[in-house]
C-alpha cells in the first residue's frame, strides 16, 4: 500500500487494483494532475480503507484477491455512497452490468486511455461534489415521496431512502421535467457527461436500480415510464 501527495487540498482518490504496476502507473498519472492517491492491492484491504478513509472517488478493479470488486462494492454501498468507477476487462459486459446494478457510478474497460480515465473522473467528481453543476435547489412531492435538492434527501412515507448520486439526480431530473420524455442522449449528458451510444446500457441499469429501490421503499415505481427508443419520463 502506498500513499502519494502532490498539491494542497486536492481530491482524494482510492485505487483498489491488484496489478501493482498498473496501480503505481495510475497513481503517478493522477498525482501529476493534482490528485492525492491511496493504493490498495487486494479487496479486503481496499474495503477497510474505503470505509475508514475520507475519499472523494474510488477506482475499483473487479478481479481482486481476498475479496472481489463486486462483493466489495455491495458491502460498501451498505455504508457509503462514495462515487465508484469500476475497472473491467475488455468485453466483460456481464461484469459491467453487475457493477452498475451494485451501485457503480461509471466503468472503464481495460486497457484504457489515461486521458479518458481523467475525463471520467472529472465528470463523476463534478456531478457528486460541485453543487453548481446540479439542478436548482428546491423540493418535489409526488404521492408518498418527497425529494429535496437542497439537502440531497429523499423521503418515502417519511422514511429516508438512500440513492447513489446518479440515481438521485436521475429522479430529480425526471421530476423537474414531469410528463416530458427525457431522451437518453440528454440524460447521458446530464448524468454522465458523455454521449449516448446504443450499446451502452449504463443508463438502463441506473433506471432499473432506481425503480427497485423506490419499489422496495413503498413508492409506485411504475410512474417512471419507459418511452421505447426515446428515453424516460415520470407521470
Amino acid at each position: 500500500m502506498q500513499y502519494q501527495q502532490s498539491s494542497p487540498n486536492p481530491h482524494h482518490l482510492l485505487i483498489i487494483e491488484d496489478d501493482q504496476t498498473l496501480s503505481s502507473l495510475l497513481a503517478q498519472h493522477l498525482n501529476s494532475h493534482g490528485y492525492q492517491t491511496h493504493e490498495c492491492h487486494d479487496g479486503l484491504q481496499g474495503y477497510q480503507s474505503a470505509i475508514t478513509g475520507q475519499f472523494d472517488l474510488i477506482l475499483l478493479d473487479i478481479m481482486l484477491p481476498e475479496m472481489d470488486g463486486v462483493t466489495l462494492l455491495n458491502k460498501l454501498r451498505e455504508q457509503s455512497q462514495v462515487p465508484v468507477i469500476m475497472l473491467t476487462a475488455k468485453g466483460a459486459e456481464e461484469d459491467r452490468i453487475t457493477g452498475l446494478k451494485c451501485g457503480a457510478d461509471d466503468y472503464l474497460s481495460k486497457p484504457f486511455n489515461i486521458t479518458e480515465l481523467l475525463l471520467r473522473i472529472d465528470a463523476v467528481l463534478r456531478r457528486s461534489l460541485d453543487p453548481s453543476k446540479q439542478a436548482p435547489d428546491g423540493s418535489f412531492t409526488i404521492e408518498n415521496l418527497c425529494i429535496n435538492k437542497k439537502t440531497n434527501s429523499l423521503l418515502i412515507d417519511n422514511q429516508e431512502t438512500n440513492l447513489t448520486h446518479i440515481e438521485f439526480n436521475l429522479l430529480w431530473l425526471l421530476l423537474a421535467n414531469r410528463s416530458q420524455i427525457l431522451t437518453k442522449q440528454k440524460l447521458y449528458q446530464e448524468l454522465m457527461s458523455r454521449n449516448y451510444t446504443p450499446e451502452d446500457r449504463s443508463l438502463d441499469m441506473h433506471v432499473s436500480k432506481l425503480r427497485r429501490k423506490l419499489r422496495n421503499a413503498g413508492f409506485n415505481a411504475e410512474l417512471i415510464r419507459t418511452a421505447h427508443g426515446q428515453g424516460y419520463s415520470i407521470r
